[in-house]
């Protein structure tokens, strides 16, 4: 025969029977119901989980019933035995603490319904120590009084519940008061906390308790239901009845079983024991974290703070569970750039570039570990690379150069030292700004040696990377002139290289380089005029002044001092010089000149002051000295006039001449001689053309000409000079007259006029130069009149 059992429920209860089987045109019904004690509670617990084996022969078959209990909107308290006429009994100890709950009158949620509950029969003393109450939340509690001495005694109480819109019910209870028991009965020695693994399977024994008195049983009072343990009635073992795993249910970590231990003749003879069972976790499996690992960039301008990453990590075997975390370093040793504060990762330190081996590659992990056991941990790699970032602005100091004027091209002045506060220091190239084309820098220059490099974001080795010590030589590119410009300002830009990865970002500075040209004594000084001669009186016992050497630089007119000595032609030591003025000196003694003598002296004049070399230039002076003599017989007048003359009366006498440059001679001979062709080329040509007219003479025209001038009242004398031009081969053909350089002729009153060609009119609508056969207009001088001539028959008609 199959058989159906009910092999337990979850959560644990009583409230169903063991289920019944039953043949129905062959198929097997079972029947599970709920037992006359069953109250279910769907606020309580809504959910029953029945585990139901079938066993037919060797086959066994295990299945799940589900439960669910719903709320009953018309659900009244007034129920079961509450409502019937024997009533709900309880009973109570005499020993309970007055005013203590002793019943609870209203399942939770049917305050929702708003229902009021009163006691509304007698409680009179003297049978009554004082009046039982119910307060709010449907709880029957004990008189304030106690119920010391009352043992034996049955308080029957009518309840009112009031409650929905007009509804209420009357219902019984029933209060038993018990005696103290007479013999006690109490827990043995037992530990409280117990600690038990997650991986025990439903019906593991978890503890024993063991209580003294006679014909013990045990039961769970709290919770109720008590979903995880359950306890042996007669044995007093707490078992599993789920599975513990912390990993589905966190809530199964603790949990605290208040038990109670009782007689079974005398139930009231109790004693509660209070356990917390601790639920830990097996360790399986290590920390899972993301990320599960960490690489990254950052620049050194990173602000110390910031949070690189916060690392999230879970632990499969107890999710929510507090996990630790720790920091260690690789390379380079030390927490001095990073640190870890909780889950993140976190700048410590200024990330500084900017020294020669700071800026580097921080290789870490982080160590996640968890409170299981055995205990197990999770490393995450940890790789940040601090790239630089060009942040200062390269400098360079203002310097003064001296340089002499005539130094030669490619001449180094000095050097210009751009220093940068970025690593490395001195990756800088030099450019001039504009400014003047007669200096140049070197871009770069300097030994080469090996240094650090950027490629991809790392820090590597490279070769001649840079160069040490970087300075921006100047150099002369042309020739320099004092006298031209004696000061030159450079702006000299010193721009950075690579100082950030991205090899566009660079930053320059400039600085101001003052170049002082030396004066280099390079121009002699001329004397205007370098010849001078003229003649003084020379007074017996004065010095007479006889000239002033003017002399100076023309390239150099700011140079105004000059030494002056004589050289030659002062054998007697007659003539000095007081700075540039020449002084003759008749006061020496005798012999004195008697009669005139000449001097020709050489006056060297040189540039003086602290200029290398000094360059000189010689002037001739020739002095025609003539003694001064005065007569003895001399009136006092004439002595006086003579006395009174300190000054002789100096004769100069310049001649000017002109000294063409020798290109404006060479221009002006080369002009002259195209001058004298041209005039050679017009006079053949004029020659040619006076040869060809007296070799064709056209003498009816002259015949005519001349015959009409003698008709008239004076003779007129006419002269006409025609250009050279092609006779007509006919006889019959007329020559046409151009237009005449000059016409002369004599008028009646003898007056006579050239008329010229310009100043004929249109004659029969020809222009000048042209006539209209032979036919020309002429005009009268002396009256004014114009009349045409006929220069073939003579013939004048008056306009």
């Amino acid at each position: 025969m199959p058989m159906l059992e009910l092999v337990h429920v979850q959560p644990p209860t009583t409230f169903f029977n063991q289920p019944s089987l039953s043949r129905w045109q062959k198929i097997y019904v079972g029947t599970v119901t709920l037992n006359s004690l069953a109250r279910l509670d769907a606020l309580a617990v809504n959910h029953y989980e029945l585990q139901l084996r079938f066993t037919c022969g060797n086959n066994v078959t295990e299945g799940p019933l589900y439960v669910y209990v719903y709320r009953d909107p018309g659900y009244s308290p007034c129920s079961g035995r509450f409502a019937s006429p024997a009533g709900e009994i309880i009973q109570v100890r005499e020993t309970v603490t007055p005013g203590a709950q002793l019943y609870t009158l209203l399942l939770p949620g049917l305050e929702l319904q708003h229902a009021q509950i009163s006691i509304n029969s007698a409680q009179d003393p003297p049978y009554f120590p004082g009046p039982f109450s119910i307060n709010g939340q449907g709880w029957l509690l004990a008189p304030s009084q106690g119920l010391k001495g009352q043992a034996g005694k049955v308080f029957q109480l009518q309840i009112l519940v009031t409650f929905g819109q007009n509804r209420s019910c009357h219902g019984m209870l029933k209060v038993k008061v018990l005696p103290v028991p007479s013999s006690q009965i109490s827990f043995l020695g037992q530990a409280r906390n117990i600690t038990i693994l997650d991986d025990l399977a439903p019906g593991s024994q978890v503890v024993q308790v063991r209580a003294q008195g006679f014909d013990v049983r045990y039961e769970i009072l709290s919770p109720v239901p008590c979903p995880l343990f359950s306890i042996g009635r007669e044995d007093g073992v707490v078992r599993t009845t789920a599975p513990l795993e912390l990993a589905q249910a966190w809530g199964t970590a603790v949990t605290r079983l208040q038990v109670k231990a009782y007689e079974r003749l005398r139930p009231w003879a109790s004693v509660d024991l209070d356990l917390t069972v601790n639920v830990r976790s097996v360790n399986r499996w290590p920390p899972r974290c993301l990320p599960a690992m960490l690489v990254t960039e950052i620049p050194e301008t990173t602000p110390v703070g910031t949070v690189l990453n916060t690392f999230t990590c879970t632990d499969p075997d107890s999710p929510g569970s507090t996990l630790n975390y720790e920091l260690r370093f690789h390379s380079p040793p030390g927490p001095a750039s990073l640190c870890l504060r909780g889950r993140a990762l976190e700048v410590n330190a200024t990330l500084d570039c900017d020294t020669p081996g700071a800026c580097f590659q921080h290789a870490a992990s982080i160590l996640v570990l968890d409170g299981g056991q055995p205990l197990m941990t999770t490393e995450v790699p940890v790789l940040v690379m601090v790239i630089p970032v060009n942040e200062f602005s390269p400098a360079c100091v203002p310097h003064t150069f001296r340089i002499r004027e005539d130094a030669g091209p490619h001449t180094l002045l000095g050097s210009v030292v751009g220093t940068d506060k970025d690593y490395p220091h001195n990756s800088i190239e030099y450019d001039i700004s504009g400014g003047p084309t007669a200096f140049s820098v070197d871009r770069l220059s300097g030994t080469p040696t090996p240094g650090l490099g950027w490629k991809g974001g790392t820090r590597v080795d490279c070769k001649l990377r840079l160069w040490a010590p970087l300075l921006g030589e100047i150099h002369l590119l042309g020739s320099l002139d004092y006298e031209l410009q004696t000061l030159y300002r450079l702006t000299v830009l010193v721009t950075d290289q690579s100082q950030d990865q991205d090899p566009t970002h660079r930053r320059s500075g400039s600085c101001t380089i003052t170049i002082e040209v030396e004066d280099v004594n390079d121009h002699a000084p001329e004397c205007q005029p370098p010849f001078q001669e003229l003649t003084i009186y020379a007074p017996l016992g004065r010095s007479v002044e006889v000239t002033k050497v003017s002399c100076w630089v023309p390239q150099e007119p700011q140079r105004l001092v000059f030494s002056y000595s004589i050289v030659g032609g002062n054998s007697q030591s007659r003539f000095s010089l007081q700075g540039p003025i020449l002084v003759h000196n008749n006061m020496l003694g005798p012999p004195w000149p008697e009669q005139p003598h000449t001097h020709e002296l050489l006056i060297r004049v040189a540039d003086a002051g602290p200029s290398i070399p000094h360059l000189s230039a010689t002037a001739t002076v020739i002095v025609h000295l003539v003694p001064w003599s005065t007569s003895t017989a001399a009136t006092r007048t004439r002595s006086a006039a003579v006395t009174s003359m300190t000054t002789p009366l100096l004769v100069t006498d310049t001649e000017a001449f002109w000294q063409p440059e020798p290109w404006f001679v060479v221009v002006l001979t080369v002009t002259s001689a195209l001058f004298l062709l041209a005039l050679g080329w017009l006079f053949s040509r004029l020659f040619q053309g006076l040869a060809q007219m007296l070799q064709t003479p056209r003498k009816p025209a002259q015949a005519l000409l001349l015959n009409s001038i003698q008709g008239t009242e004076e003779s007129i004398e006419g002269f006409m000079e025609a250009p050279r031009m092609e006779m007509p081969q006919t006889p019959s053909s007329v020559m046409s007259l151009v237009c005449q350089p000059a016409i002369l002729y004599r008028g009646h009153r003898g007056c006579s006029r050239v008329l010229p060609c310009q100043a004929c009119l249109l004659v029969d609508g020809y222009p000048c130069g042209r006539a209209h056969g032979s036919t020309i207009r002429m005009e009268e001088t002396c009256t004014g009149r114009d009349y045409l001539f006929n220069t073939l028959t003579g013939a004048r008609r008056w306009l």
